[in-house]
């Protein structure tokens, strides 16, 4: 085994130049031409030179110096500035001069998951709705993205493989996260800057690989995770020869020698991003892990707090979407499925500052995992970041559940945010969500001592009240309401189009 470590270790070194090695003036890949640098903050710019050498860096008639430190690293902080549409020249000056054209100004978000934030905006070439004609081959220049090429990593790397800065406008789009796309849409709407996209997802990964090592020993209930983990990649970074990549490693390579990917992906393909200043992230993800209900709760909260302390940007924006309807519908409440328990972890993640949540129980789909409608999800996300981030006034959190209080033969509930107002609502692909005038609630259940679900009648009798019972629980005790893997149908809406979020009042 040993031998093969030290093999794999050596090709390594072969295929990837080192950080450490001198020379010109170098630019990690995180900077291109096109790039979008945040507004409103200080905006880090850094690289390597020769050790001593006096690199300075001008952008928009600000210039600034440093002095490369005896490791060949330099870093500087360029003063922060408002939004600006027009490109830029950035100029980076040593024994060597570097020229990036047309640098904008404006928001910057991580776009980080699995798959579903993966998926482009042409869907991977299959039929889908995630856009219009328009929106793939128009002119969205207003967006530029920057894709993660898919490498893993045994520790944090300094730079990244990517094709650099690219602006969504003939079609280039194509390649964009759909979600983001989406997202960045209805911010420029209503901002009316450049939106920068960091695009780093990778389809069927787990939370595990994405969380840097640190988060796990910061988080109690995850602490006894990562020793065993760790071991086997440890005798890789041990072994005679082994070299740190730069730009990361091929995953049917990095399988050989680590019998987990924890932490590779953060490593190979977010690390080299903490220094870029950004306003905040939006995270897809959640299906890989689907049946570890609480304790998902505890890895979005180490990574989440994690991400914020390598960034040193404090509390930064990190808003998820919750996992949408999938699977074939049941009949049976108490049919559940596992994905009700990851979604309410999901849920509980609220409770970490600076949070919010993106509901789509309503726009999955029963034999596709990767819901097509990734126009609602973009724009739900949004809205978080547009009330919470931005200050504008919108209704942005979906309805949830505040309190049961039992009556007899009925349970009454109550509800937060719900806007204007609770509805039965009817939701068709990309149109607003209707009041369905004729329409009854949907999949709500309701159980009694002996634990045995039973499908309810629900009725809205108040702005945030409604009255769920059946004739089949005479004494009622807890509610359930889309607590299924598929709750199809579920149509409790606020006025303002946003679905209720899956719940349950027991703890059974």
């Amino acid at each position: 085994m040993k031998r093969t470590i030290v093999f794999l270790a050596a090709l390594a070194s072969l295929c990837f130049f080192g950080a450490e090695s001198y020379g010109d003036v170098r630019l990690p890949n995180t900077f291109s031409d096109n790039a979008v640098l945040q507004r409103d903050l200080p905006v880090n710019v850094w690289g390597w030179c020769d050790p001593g050498e006096v690199v300075s860096v001008s952008f928009n008639g600000q210039t600034v110096k440093s002095c490369g430190c005896q490791k060949g690293k330099w870093t500087v902080q360029l003063p922060a500035s408002p939004a600006c549409s027009e490109g830029k020249e950035l100029i980076v000056k040593g024994k060597n001069e570097i020229r990036l054209q047309n640098v904008v100004v404006g928001e910057v978000w991580v776009c980080g998951g699995q798959s579903n934030m993966e998926q482009p905006l042409n869907s991977w070439g299959q039929p889908r709705n995630a856009c219009s004609d328009e929106e793939i081959s128009g002119d969205y220049s207003f967006i530029r993205f920057n894709r993660a090429s898919r490498l893993l990593s045994p520790e944090p790397l300094d730079d990244l493989q990517t094709s650099g800065w690219t602006l969504c406008k003939d079609g280039a789009q194509k390649s964009c996260t759909a979600a983001g796309f989406h997202f960045a849409v209805r911010l420029h709407k209503e901002l009316n800057v450049p939106i920068g996209l960091i695009d780093s997802n990778w389809g069927g990964s787990r939370i595990d690989w994405w969380i840097p090592d640190a988060g796990w020993k910061e988080i109690p209930e995850l602490a006894s995770i990562l020793p065993a983990l760790e071991k086997a990649r440890n005798l890789y970074l041990k072994s005679e020869g082994y070299k740190k990549p730069t730009k990361g490693i091929a995953r049917d390579v990095y399988k050989k020698v680590s019998p987990d990917l924890i932490g590779s992906m953060y490593n190979a393909m977010m690390a080299p991003w903490i220094k870029y200043t950004i306003r905040g992230a939006i995270w897809y993800q959640g299906e890989s892990n689907a049946g570890e209900k609480e304790a998902y709760y505890y890895k979005q909260k180490a990574l989440i707090q994690e991400w914020r302390k390598v960034w040193k940007q404090g509390d930064f924006p990190f808003i998820w979407v919750q996992l949408a309807n999938f699977t074939a519908p049941k009949d049976n409440p108490a049919d559940t499925g596992n994905w009700p328990g990851l979604r309410d972890g999901q849920t509980k993640s609220l409770d970490i500052p600076n949070t919010g949540q993106a509901v789509i129980i309503d726009i999955g789909e029963e034999k596709d995992i990767h819901p097509r409608n990734k126009f609602d999800v973009g724009n739900r996300l949004a809205l978080w970041a547009l009330a919470k981030t931005y200050g504008i006034k919108v209704n942005y959190q979906s309805p949830t559940y505040q309190n049961i209080k039992i009556e007899g033969n009925k349970a009454v509930l109550t509800f937060d945010h719900v806007g204007e107002g609770l509805i039965v609502g009817k939701k068709e692909g990309r149109e607003p969500v209707a009041v369905d005038k004729e329409g009854k609630l949907a999949r709500f259940a309701v159980a009694g001592a002996d634990q045995k679900w039973v499908w309810a009648d629900a009725k809205i009798v108040g702005k945030n009240t409604i009255v769920v019972s059946s004739d089949q629980v005479p004494a009622p005790v807890a509610v359930r309401y889309a607590w299924q893997m598929n709750p199809s149908g579920c149509n409790l809406y606020s006025a303002d189009g946003l679905p209720a979020t899956p719940f349950r009042t027991d703890q059974w």
